[in-house]
C-alpha cells in the first residue's frame, strides 16, 4: 500500500510511477477522498470541543439555579453529541474508502526497471550453460517415453478434472528429490531457516501481500472463509505482521516446500499439454525481512540462490529483468529466471524473484526498530527456489536420451539412493 503523505507531497510523481505501470493517474481522486476526510476530521474535534465545554457549563448554569440556560446547554450537549457522532461515522467511511482504493494501486516501479507495456520490453541479464545439441529431435516432457508410465493426466481428470497430474514411480521420487535437494541447499548454504507452514489462511494473510482485494479469483476460497495460499509467500511474509522486529533480528530469511493452488483464471487455453501450468503445484519459496539500506542487496543475494540451484543440476537458463508492464502487482523490480526447455526449443519462467520495498509492510502493519530509533517499516522480498513441477519437466526434457531413458543430474543421486537414470521402461536405476 502506498504512503499518503508522499502522495500530498508529490501527486505528480506519484501520477507519473503509476503511468509507468500502465494505469492511470490516481492522485487527485486519492487526494480528494483524503481532504475529505481530514476535512471531517478536523470538524469532529471542533464539536466536540465545543461538546466538552458546553458540559462543563451545564453544571456550573445547574448549581447557580440557572435553570433556563441549564437547559439550553443541556440541548447543545446532546447536539454536539450527535453531531461528533455523525462526523466521525462520515470521517471513518471517507477513510475505509480511501484504503479501498489504495490497496487496488499496484507498487511503483524503481527507477532503474526497463519501461515496457508486456514481456516484450523485459531486458535480458545474462545467461548460464548452454543447451545442449541432441542428435535426435528432443520430446516434450509428457512425450518421453521413461516419464510415461510416471504421469498420469487422465486419472487426474477423473479425481480432479484438467490442471492436474498425478505422478508414479520414478517421476514421483525424482520430483520429491528435488525439493529435499532445494531445500538442504537453501539451509545449509545459503543460510534461509526451513519452515512449514498452512496452507489455508485468513483474509488478513492474503490482503497483507496483496492477493486481496483486487486478485481474489486468482485463488481458491473454502466454504468457511479460509483461502488456500497460491504460494507460501503469503505465510511466510506474514510471520512479520503486526510486529515491530529488532533491527538486530533482521534480515530474516526463510524458505518453505508447500503446496500451492492457483484458479489459473484468464489462462483458459495456455500450456494445457503437459503439467507446466497446474491449479496445485509445489513450490519452494524464499522470503527476506530486511531494512530498507539492504534490500536492494537482498535482491540480487536471492536471484543467486534460485541461480544456484539450476546451476548445480546443470540446468542452462537466462535471467532477465521485469519491464514496468510484465511485473507483479507488488513489486518494485523483478528478476524472473528462465529455464531451458529443449522439447519446446525455448527458455520458460521458473522463478521469480522480487522486491517489494515497504509496500507490503504498509499492509500488514509490518516494521522494525533501530537502537533508540522510532519503528519504520521494513522492506520485503520473495522468490521461487524454485517451483518443484517445473523444475522436474526441465529435468526430464534435458536429460532425456535417444533410446527413450533418461539420465538425472549427478546433484540429485544422494536424494535418490544413489541411481541416476529413469530406463524407458519408467524404472529407476
Amino acid at each position: 500500500m502506498h504512503d499518503i503523505r508522499l502522495i500530498r507531497e508529490a501527486p505528480e510523481a506519484f501520477d507519473f510511477e503509476l503511468r509507468r505501470r500502465g494505469h492511470l493517474p490516481m492522485s487527485e481522486e486519492i487526494l480528494r477522498l483524503d481532504e475529505e476526510r481530514r476535512a471531517k476530521i478536523h470538524a469532529a474535534e471542533t464539536a466536540q470541543a465545543d461538546q466538552n465545554r458546553a458540559s462543563k457549563e451545564v453544571g456550573a448554569a445547574k448549581a447557580a439555579g440557572r435553570e433556563t440556560e441549564f437547559e439550553r446547554l443541556r440541548a447543545v450537549v446532546a447536539e454536539k453529541k450527535a453531531e461528533v457522532a455523525a462526523l466521525q461515522d462520515a470521517a471513518k467511511a471517507l477513510d475505509e474508502q480511501l484504503r479501498g482504493l489504495l490497496l487496488t494501486l499496484p507498487n511503483t516501479p524503481l527507477p532503474e526497471v526497463p519501461d515496457g507495456p508486456d514481456e516484450s520490453g523485459n531486458v535480458e541479464l545474462r545467461r548460464w550453460g548452454t543447451p545442449r545439441s541432441f542428435g535426435f529431435k528432443p520430446l516434450e516432457h509428457f512425450e518421453i517415453p521413461a516419464v510415461k508410465p510416471g504421469l498420469d493426466f487422465e486419472m487426474a481428470a477423473r479425481l480432479s478434472g484438467s490442471r492436474f497430474a498425478v505422478l508414479r514411480g520414478a517421476v514421483a521420487r525424482v520430483h520429491r528429490a528435488l525439493a529435499q535437494f532445494m531445500l538442504d541447499l537453501h539451509t545449509t548454504e545459503h543460510g534461509l531457516t526451513e519452515t512449514m507452514t498452512p496452507v489455508l489462511v485468513r483474509d488478513e494473510a492474503m490482503l497483507g501481500t496483496g492477493q486481496l482485494p483486487k486478485f481474489a479469483e486468482d485463488s481458491y476460497q473454502t466454504t468457511n472463509g479460509w483461502w488456500l495460499i497460491p504460494t507460501s509467500e503469503v505465510t511466510l511474509t506474514n510471520f512479520a505482521a503486526g510486529e515491530v522486529l529488532d533491527e538486530a533480528a533482521l534480515p530474516m530469511r526463510m524458505t518453505a516446500h508447500t503446496l500451492c493452488f492457483r484458479s489459473e483464471a484468464g489462462s483458459a487455453g495456455k500450456d494445457t499439454a503437459g503439467m507446466l501450468r497446474q491449479h496445485q503445484f509445489e513450490k519452494v519459496e524464499m522470503v527476506s525481512i530486511t531494512t530498507p539500506e539492504t534490500s536492494l542487496d537482498e535482491h540480487e543475494r536471492m536471484t543467486r540462490c534460485a541461480e544456484a540451484v539450476l546451476q548445480r543440476l546443470g540446468l542452462p537458463y537466462r535471467t532477465i529483468v521485469l519491464c514496468t508492464g510484465d511485473m507483479g502487482f507488488g513489486a518494485r523490480k523483478t528478476h524472473d529466471i528462465e529455464v531451458w526447455l529443449p522439447g519446446q526449443d525455448t527458455y520458460r519462467e521458473i522463478s521469480s524473484v522480487s522486491v517489494c520495498g515497504d509496500f507490503q509492510a504498509r499492509r500488514m502493519n509490518a516494521r522494525y526498530r533501530a537502537a533508540g530509533g522510532k519503528p519504520e517499516f521494513v522492506h520485503t522480498l520473495n522468490g521461487s527456489g524454485l517451483a518443484v513441477g517445473r523444475c522436474l519437466i526441465a529435468v526430464l526434457e534435458n536429460g532425456q536420451e535417444e533410446d527413450g531413458s533418461v539420465t538425472l543430474p549427478e546433484a540429485l543421486r544422494p536424494w535418490l539412493g544413489g541411481k541416476g537414470r529413469i530406463a524407458a521402461d519408467g524404472t529407476l536405476i
